[in-house]
């Protein structure tokens, strides 16, 4: 759903209870709900599954099972469960293809430090694979998207572009050196987060997603009450997504998230379309989005650079203003 209509959805929903234990809900549109069990715990639960973006189904599983952890990352938890959720088409997929994508999932969260449980499968029209990740953090480091500071620098994590190399290669026209570097990114586990939570700097955490990094970012702002201003010269891109972008290959969430956000967003008058294209592209796992002091920039860039994130990043910062996103 395009983030205007899941607000829609979730005002005409009935409020859940009043639990003080509840830390986070869904009335910030954060990553994963957040529990306090006692003083030096809390809970973080979190669902996240999808269809197949990619033909080959090991890495189909590995991808959707990274995206689906990068939700408990992104609070500052470290995960130690999941259940696996599976909808298969069971009369035209065969088992062996089936067994695949749940191995490429146990791959990844064996990589991870954490044990499929157990879970559930249904016989579904399409191919549906993801997972419920549980997590535990201090409850003092939990990281919400809604406690940023005006003066804060914002850090992207990853390279924007997946959704983008998806398209292409739905079409047939992605390169295979594209479609390893879409693979490598979409598989990078975001665990910078546990480190960061521990830092009282960083005031706000999320992942970029869905919405794309506009709409993330936007969530963000209205959550803090502050305005972003992005240099779109430091945005990293994906050099294969830039190229199939330039190459007029796009998703179609991209307009629904221009269509749902797009109106407080300023960019130049001659910001190209691709480069638009790629602000609200859907990411599948896409990078840490990080709201830090600036003090604190080194170390947030040291914590993304010593675990293998080559595209971390500033790209922008927050001021007292208007929840928007201004480009320059």
């Amino acid at each position: 759903m395009t983030p205007a209509l899941l607000s829609e959805v979730l005002a005409k929903s009935p409020k859940s209870i009043f639990d003080p234990n509840l830390l986070v809900g869904h009335e910030s549109c954060d990553d994963a709900a957040v529990y306090r069990l006692n003083d030096e715990q809390a809970l973080v639960a979190t669902t996240d599954f999808f269809m197949p973006i990619v033909d080959d189904p090991f890495d189909f599983g590995r991808i959707a099972a990274t995206n689906a952890l990068s939700d408990v990352y992104a609070m500052g938890a470290r995960p130690f469960m999941a259940l696996a959720v599976c909808g298969m088409p069971v009369a035209r997929l065969p088992a062996d293809v089936i067994a695949r994508i749940l191995a490429g999932g146990q791959a990844v969260c064996s990589a991870a430090g954490v044990p499929i449980a157990g879970g559930h499968s249904i016989d579904s029209p399409e191919p549906i694979y993801g997972l419920v990740a549980l997590g535990l953090v201090h409850p003092a480091h939990v990281k919400r998207n809604d406690r940023a500071c005006a003066g804060d620098v914002l850090v992207l994590g990853k390279g924007l572009g997946v959704g983008i190399l998806s398209a292409a290669l739905k079409k047939g026209e992605l390169k295979p050196k594209a479609y390893a570097q879409m693979l490598e990114t979409a598989t990078q586990l975001n665990t910078p987060g546990i480190a960061l939570a521990e830092l009282a700097s960083v005031h706000a955490l999320t992942d970029v997603t869905g919405f794309g990094l506009l709409g993330h970012l936007l969530e963000i702002c209205r959550g803090s009450r502050l305005g972003a201003r992005l240099r779109l010269a430091d945005i990293p891109f994906l050099s294969a997504a830039a190229h199939v972008a330039q190459a007029g290959h796009v998703t179609g969430a991209s307009a629904r998230n221009w269509s749902s956000f797009g109106a407080d967003v300023d960019l130049p008058d001659a910001t190209p379309q691709w480069q638009r294209n790629l602000l609200t592209d859907p990411q599948t796992s896409g990078g840490l989005l990080v709201a830090c002091s600036p003090e604190a920039v080194p170390r947030v860039l040291a914590i993304f650079q010593s675990q293998g994130f080559e595209h971390a990043r500033v790209i922008g910062e927050l001021s007292a203003a208007a929840p928007r996103v201004s480009l320059a």
